[in-house]
């Protein structure tokens, strides 16, 4: 005799007190904080490769530059303040000309750090101090011919290094890695940077 295969009978109820099965609505919810659980974990996790890429990158077009600027006798930090001079208003006039204390903070070290690397372009001809005719206490830096010189090739330096690293990549891409960018580092200004607070089980 055949028999008709039939649905399995519904699950009888639980025992009293026991909690309800869930609802459609209520595994659609559970499942919408899952989906939106997962994405903001995949977000974070781009965001910290995109975090980890930029640095690798940023560490091999420094290591390229220092390398293509060592046969100049100029380090990767005095090429900095080298451009740093140039770009300053006023840079090759003595009373405008950028000062040793604001030179230290365009570059983001100490003031004798900013001493030491004038020094070494001052030896090497590509800078020269003059007095502030505003005040004798401050010293003014000048880029010497030699030094706007070293500026243009370091120029032409990270020009070439920029476009063995990006050359692959096509121009609308970079246009559009370069919006990007900026637009971070827009917003990260306009927050502030975070307060530095110590993690938890830090040693206090």
């Amino acid at each position: 005799m055949t028999t008709t295969p039939t649905d399995p009978a519904d699950p009888s109820p639980g025992p009293p007190g026991a909690p309800a099965e869930a609802t459609a609505s209520d595994t659609t919810t559970s499942d919408t904080t899952a989906s939106d659980t997962a994405s903001d974990t995949t977000a974070s996790d781009t965001a910290a490769e995109l975090a980890d890429t930029m640095t690798r990158a940023i560490k091999r077009i420094r290591r390229q530059t220092g390398w293509r600027l060592e046969p100049y006798g100029i380090t990767p930090g005095q090429a900095r303040a080298l451009n740093t001079l140039a770009h300053a208003p006023g840079c090759e006039l003595p009373d405008r000309a950028m000062r040793l204390s604001d030179l230290a903070e365009r570059l983001h070290i100490a003031p004798r750090s900013a001493t030491t690397v004038v020094d070494a372009l001052e030896e090497a001809g590509l800078v020269e101090r003059r007095p502030d005719p505003a005040d004798r206490r401050a010293v003014r830096i000048l880029l010497t011919e030699a030094g706007r010189a070293a500026v243009e090739r370091i120029g032409q330096v990270r020009h070439e290094v920029a476009q063995e690293y990006f050359g692959e990549v096509g121009p609308d891409e970079q246009e559009v890695l370069l919006r990007v960018l900026r637009a971070a580092e827009a917003r990260f200004l306009a927050a502030g940077p975070p307060p530095r607070t110590a993690p938890p089980g830090a040693a206090r």
